[in-house]
């Protein structure tokens, strides 16, 4: 996704929607007070205010109010409502702390006064959204754009503007950087820009014909259209594109992961939450799948491998035994149709994925994540590391216990590296399109695959 700036956009648009907020926050309360007692205490609001300020920092921190950041509705709702469980969470904490005895809120409204917040806020987010994009479509807030580049980034880019309206860029035409060409070039695009048809221009050629991008500038220099420059970084192979500043430099990462920072740490809290909830919810199932283990074949209930974690740390990966072997050593034979060395409990268990049970406690303990390429054994590892380009970067966030490759018909045996190719491009592209709400939705279809590979 391609946003017109890499600095923060100079808008009154944050403060209003912070105004907005906190308006909803404190509106919601008074009808929960007002319904309740029929007045209204002015020692009472303290609670607004904690909950507004802590929502306005937890908002900020999220980035939910920076208007550079365009992302999908279903991620900022979800950003949303956690900075609003934060300033919910100060408010009541905070509130006790400081007047344990004079909230007048019960405990029952104040969970209605926190579902009717966050539902008015949402709303309102998601009303400033559309009318952003139909103001966007009316030609009173968009761009009249003009992509000076005839070729595959120049084409991208114009068709990511069309898809994601919420950019309000309004592409005028794609200009053809070769002067012989038949199609519309350099001149046309002069010529529209005295005209006002366009008011800001996208060079997106390749960056070696510097000298040639040189005169474009000095020539645009001239008018009083605003220019971006698009560098080509696909010629790189990139994982993650970021841009960033080191002591006044521009630098662009070229490998890089988005699961940091605040991100990072919903993502944590997230794996904690529901490995917690699931090792509850299947103590029942491993201690039955432990007892069959242990009175189908003789040996360890578990099975403990050494992979390749987080940036290629090496950890010890947790399975319930299906196999007769235990194979951790320079030479581990994959997997594969009826293997022989499968026994009859752990066929079951490796079909219905129940095998993976136990690494929860890798999830729980730091190690791995819930969704995220998943780990290989380090000597599979040192394999295919020589066989496929970029084949490490796939460690640049933690192994999960499932993932995009798994969901998408990449569960079997990798016998060839042509099909390794195909599962590790699949982790690269997970990790390039990573959100908490990729990472649910992989959690879901995980139950589809599952259950459909059972019924099978």
């Amino acid at each position: 996704m391609i946003s017109p700036t890499s600095r923060p956009v100079r808008s009154a648009f944050p403060a209003i929607q912070i105004a907005l907020d906190f308006a909803i926050i404190a509106m919601s309360y008074l009808a929960i007070l007002y319904w309740q007692t029929a007045s209204i205490a002015a020692p009472s609001l303290q609670n607004v205010f904690l909950a507004a300020l802590g929502y306005v920092v937890a908002g900020e921190f999220f980035g939910i109010f920076n208007t550079s950041h365009h992302r999908p509705a279903d991620y900022d709702i979800l950003l949303i409502s956690a900075a609003w469980m934060t300033g919910f969470g100060f408010a009541v904490f905070g509130g006790f702390l400081l007047s344990p005895t004079t909230e007048p809120l019960q405990s029952s409204q104040q969970v209605l006064w926190f579902i009717l917040a966050l539902l008015c806020i949402l709303l309102f987010h998601m009303i400033g959204r559309g009318l952003f994009v139909w103001l966007s479509e009316q030609g009173w807030t968009s761009r009249r754009c003009a992509i000076l580049g005839n070729n595959p980034l120049g084409h991208q880019l114009a068709e990511a503007a069309a898809f994601d309206r919420d950019l309000g860029l309004k592409i005028v035409g794609v200009f053809d950087e070769n002067p012989e060409s038949q199609v519309r070039g350099f001149e046309e695009l002069l010529n529209g820009i005295r005209t006002r048809k366009i008011d800001t221009v996208f060079i997106a050629v390749p960056i070696q014909r510097d000298q040639m991008i040189r005169d474009w500038i000095d020539r645009l220099a001239d008018t009083t259209v605003s220019v971006y420059l698009v560098p080509n970084l696909e010629a790189f192979d990139y994982l993650y594109s970021r841009w960033g500043f080191v002591g006044g430099h521009t630098v662009v990462s070229i490998f890089e992961t988005p699961i940091y920072g605040i991100d990072g740490c919903l993502k944590r809290i997230f794996d904690v939450t529901l490995s917690l909830l699931g090792l509850l919810l299947s103590l029942p199932i491993m201690t039955l799948a432990a007892l069959a283990i242990k009175l189908n074949s003789s040996g360890p209930v578990f099975f403990r491998q050494r992979r390749y974690g987080l940036d290629g740390q090496e950890i010890h990966v947790w399975k319930f035994r299906t196999m007769t072997t235990m194979d951790d050593g320079l030479d581990v034979k994959q997997a594969i149709k009826n293997d022989p060395r499968v026994t009859e409990v752990g066929r079951f268990l490796r079909r219905t994925s129940l095998d993976e049970l136990p690494q929860l406690f890798n999830v729980l303990w730091g190690s791995m994540s819930l969704v995220g390429p998943r780990p290989y054994a380090i000597a599979h590892n040192e394999q295919f590391r020589s066989l496929i380009r970029g084949y490490m970067l796939r460690h640049k966030v933690k192994p999960g216990i499932t993932g995009l490759a798994q969901v998408l018909g990449s569960r079997l045996e990798t016998d060839t590296v042509d099909k390794m190719r195909a599962r590790i491009e699949l982790d690269h592209r997970y990790i390039r399109d990573w959100s908490l709400w990729l990472d649910l939705k992989i959690m879901v279809k995980t139950i589809a695959v599952v259950l459909r590979q059972e019924a099978h």
